[in-house]
């Protein structure tokens, strides 16, 4: 039988504890290592929620401040009188906004679904939400809440400039918390909250639809129901009492559509390529329609008109908002181009039917929002296209048949419907109760005056206190009293 010697024991025992302590190493070693590959994950998880939070954050910073923008081409535009009036309007309807929209409007909008129709949770969100992210983004329900508000104020403030100089301001505060509340998050939901239209696969990246169609709806019917400013020669707009603020209003509008169009990708991590293909398209299109209004308009009228370029631009912006992420820059370049002379054309049928609206909202709002979306279902990219049935769909004019461009019809019609009406019994409502239209004697000092008590540039034109002192009342009241 074999035995060991002592040499030969010491030998196996140094070998069994060898193996031993190196099963035991790797084990350690192993776990350490798991270890250190699980906090390198849940610290690549925390960079990106960094990272996509400081990218919508960022951009719902710029849609912020596209408010001021709006302010400074609707006081532009208009005349003198009313110039204190339109900066109250559009600098409140931010702020009042922001309240109907986290107590109501958020929870309509993005809630969970009833029917496909409304949401009905995250009434009024706070610290119950404020770790967690919404739905599938890298982002926390309370940013993604911040970049909707800027989204909701928008849609108010488009409609301020197609009634300005003449409605009463109590009105203005109404039909702006019932927009934020009921008309507004309604579509939201609808297109970007998991509602009906998502369901179909309808396309709307930025809003086209669910922003600038919807204002442009509510300020047609608004102007219309307000009827025209006293004095109005239709055919001529009042001109303009500073195009210099107007001018700096648009750009300050262009460079916050920046955040609109590329911050709705609603992060940045993963998202690099389609970032610079938003940004790109939404410069092409802004560029192309200003450079078409400008030419259009000269070929028209012999002048290079500044308040279409401007307005051209614009065009361009909203038309191209839908489709940003859905078509190719050839096509960006072609929506813009459309939409420079469709404003155009679309503001002089507006005043051939008498509708006075101040600074062509509807023309730039609604009518290329209404084009931007169907353009999808003209120009949409297989490629790009992703949502619901539609996903992987192209557009007519790329051999995609009809298919796509019926959605895009379907969800432009349903909006434009639902809006109008309600905004019909919106309107109906303040002009039953007197607080639609400024009291008539506004129209004799200017709105200014009557409402606000001061004047924009006192020294050009001064506020007369005697109208005061002979029995204009310091408190106006509603038509009729």
């Amino acid at each position: 039988m074999f035995r060991l010697g002592r040499h030969g024991r010491r030998l196996l025992i140094l070998l069994v504890c060898s193996a031993i302590l190196a099963v035991f190493g790797i084990q350690v070693v192993a776990a350490q290592d798991a270890a250190t590959l699980e906090g390198v994950a849940g610290d690549v998880g925390s960079l990106k929620i960094s990272i996509d939070t400081a990218w919508v954050m960022l951009t719902g910073f710029l849609v912020f401040f596209m408010q001021c923008g709006f302010a400074m081409l609707e006081t532009g535009l208009i005349r003198q009188t009313s110039a204190v009036n339109a900066l109250l309007e559009n600098f409140i309807d931010a702020g009042l906004t922001a309240v109907v929209w986290w107590l109501v409007g958020f929870g309509i909008a993005f809630g969970q679904s009833n029917g496909g129709l409304f949401g009905t949770t995250l009434f009024a969100p706070g610290m119950d939400v404020m770790n967690t992210n919404f739905g599938s983004l890298n982002i926390s329900t309370l940013t993604f809440f911040f970049f909707q508000f800027a989204f909701a104020a928008t849609a108010s403030t488009i409609t301020t400039g197609a009634m300005a100089e003449r409605t009463d301001f109590i009105g203005d505060l109404i039909y702006s918390a019932l927009v934020a509340i009921i008309i507004y998050p309604v579509i939201v939901h609808w297109v970007w909250g998991g509602g009906w239209l998502s369901a179909q696969g309808f396309h709307d990246f930025a809003g086209s639809t669910v922003v600038h169609t919807v204002g442009g709806v509510i300020a047609l019917v608004g102007a219309i129901m307000l009827g025209p400013r006293v004095g109005r020669v239709w055919g001529k707009l009042p001109s303009p009492h500073n195009l210099g603020l107007a001018t700096l209003g648009t750009m300050i509008l262009w460079f916050g559509w920046y955040g609109f169009n590329p911050g709705s990708t609603l992060g940045a991590v993963g998202y690099g390529g389609l970032i610079g293909l938003v940004t790109l398209n939404t410069t092409l299109a802004a560029g192309a329609a200003s450079m078409s209004a400008m030419f259009f308009q000269y070929v028209r009228s012999g002048k290079w008109d500044l308040s279409a370029t401007l307005n051209g631009s614009l065009a361009g912006l909203v038309g191209i908002t839908a489709g940003c992420a859905f078509v190719s820059p050839w096509a960006a370049i072609l929506i813009g181009l459309t939409g420079g002379v469709l404003v155009i054309v679309a503001a002089e049928i507006v005043e051939r039917a008498k509708i006075d609206d101040a600074v062509g909202a509807f023309a730039v709002h609604g009518a290329c929002g209404i084009m931007g979306t169907l353009a999808i279902g003209l120009f949409g990219e297989p490629s790009l296209t992703v949502v619901g049935p539609m996903a992987g769909k192209a557009g007519l004019f790329l051999g995609g048949g009809f298919e796509l461009l019926g959605v895009q019809f379907l969800g432009s019609l349903s909006t434009v419907v639902y809006v109008a009406i309600t905004s019909v019994l919106m309107f109906g409502l303040l002009k039953a109760i007197n607080r639609l239209r400024v009291h008539r004697k506004a129209d004799e000092v200017g709105i200014d005056v009557y409402e606000h008590g001061t004047s924009l540039w006192p020294d050009v034109l001064p506020f007369p206190e005697e109208g005061v002192e002979a029995g204009m009342p310091k408190k106006a009241p509603a038509v009729g009293d």
